[in-house]
């Protein structure tokens, strides 16, 4: 479908460029303009002959920007909400999730994943990295909900296989437009030296980059020490797992020597602010990773340790919790945490056509409410938006071309009802 958008303030988030009054046209899955509004005499100059627009839509000023990139998930535990809430994480996962997750089979980590969409698709988020068990199912929940995903293998001594993870390299790479997937293993303590050194084999013969949890809590960099006398990134580096690129969710425990292997090596942090503080595992070295010039995603993580898929709360927190860390209100500036949340996770995830808005860029597109209370006055519209903005504020969500939530509603193609019905059935199931 081709959209016109007049009236609009944008916010392309390309370096430099401020909040501007203008258009974007859109052709299909992408967009073929955005700039100062034009007049037909400009349209017949910088648009295809053969355009025609099935919509136009007066934004009345509102603001579009590029929809949040939520770098770091697990979708399928939304049906495990609030099911281990106020434990700490090595209970949280022992005592409460991993036992529950033993009972859910692909149709429910289908279904769960679904619930999960609604949720980004409320908040503006228009892609997720998502890491979790069965990633043929989640695949065909993000395809059949239209929205964008990047799966991530979740190798670990329990589940999972590297040859089933190269299986799925090719399978769904090749499956949808709307679907890539990625390379990783669920954390260093999770899985053998064997098994690691065999995912490394993996990357080197794929030359691709990998994805893992690291250093997400003080124990677990003290037991790699133990194990390995290195702390996990050293220790990963050291079998070549990041020869090829890729990064780590979390990094809260970080040495100086760890940061510098991230910069070294070109890696992606993707940091959770929610989830490390909800499970007390800390907070995170922001400003040392953006000294050090390494790309910072924010992800949300899964909604069992949220508990939301909220990037509002997550950007508030990605700032707020650096400020108080270096007792410095200065450091991690709004604009450095919006760049996270859209630009930032989008190279994180390889999304490089969905960073910024652009010609030919895709149509995974926000529109933020600009006319309620916590957006006014204009002062300074992109700050606001991580200091005072919320999910209330998310008039429109597009993703390649298609609007899927608008004024508080979802597209028809959804049966909203079925979702939340069978939310409760699975969890009755494996209570």
């Amino acid at each position: 479908m081709n959209t016109v958008f007049k009236n609009a303030r944008i916010l392309t988030m390309k370096p430099g460029e401020d909040v501007f009054e203008g258009s974007l046209y859109t052709l299909n899955e992408r967009i073929i303009y955005v700039g100062p509004a034009l007049d037909p005499e400009g349209e017949r100059k910088v648009l295809p002959e053969t355009y025609s627009a099935d919509r136009i839509m007066d934004c009345e000023g509102n603001l579009l920007m590029p929809g949040f990139k939520n770098a770091h998930a697990h979708s399928g535990m939304s049906v495990l909400r609030s099911q281990a809430d106020d434990m700490p994480l090595n209970d949280w996962l022992n005592i409460q999730i991993f036992p529950r997750e033993a009972r859910l089979d692909a149709d429910m980590i289908y279904d769960a994943t679904q619930l999960s969409v609604l949720e980004y698709l409320s908040g503006g988020i228009t892609a997720c990295f998502d890491m979790y068990l069965t990633p043929e199912s989640i695949a065909r929940a993000y395809r059949d909900m239209g929205f964008r995903g990047v799966l991530c293998g979740n190798v670990n001594n329990f589940s999972s296989s590297v040859e089933y993870m190269d299986e799925m390299y090719d399978k769904l790479n090749d499956f949808d437009p709307l679907i890539s997937y990625e390379i990783g293993f669920h954390a260093e303590y999770t899985c053998s030296d064997e098994l690691m050194r065999s995912i490394s084999e993996l990357a080197h013969k794929r030359k691709a980059p990998v994805y893992t949890h690291l250093s997400e809590t003080r124990s677990e960099v003290e037991g790699c020490i133990e194990r390995y006398g290195k702390t996990p990134a050293a220790y990963l580096d050291s079998i070549g797992m990041f020869d090829n690129g890729g990064g780590g969710y979390h990094c809260v425990h970080m040495t100086d020597e760890d940061i510098d292997i991230f910069a070294g090596k070109k890696l992606h942090v993707i940091t959770n602010p929610g989830s490390n503080t909800k499970l007390a595992s800390g907070i995170a070295p922001i400003k040392n990773f953006l000294d050090k010039g390494i790309n910072t995603g924010i992800g949300t993580d899964g909604p069992a340790s949220n508990n939301c898929l909220d990037m509002f709360r997550e950007m508030f927190l990605t700032t707020g919790l650096a400020k108080l860390r270096e007792e410095d209100a200065a450091v991690v500036d709004a604009m450095d945490v919006l760049h996270m949340a859209t630009v930032g996770s989008a190279l994180s995830m390889r999304l490089y056509d969905a960073d910024i808005l652009d010609r030919d860029k895709l149509a995974d597109i926000i529109m933020i409410d600009l006319d309620q209370p916590n957006m006014r006055p204009f002062n300074n519209i992109p700050k606001n938006i991580v200091y005072s903005g919320s999910k209330s504020n998310i008039k429109m969500t597009m993703i390649a071309g298609e609007i899927l939530y608008y004024n508080g509603r979802f597209d028809d193609r959804y049966d909203i009802e079925r979702i939340y019905s069978r939310a409760q059935e699975i969890i009755d199931t494996i209570h």
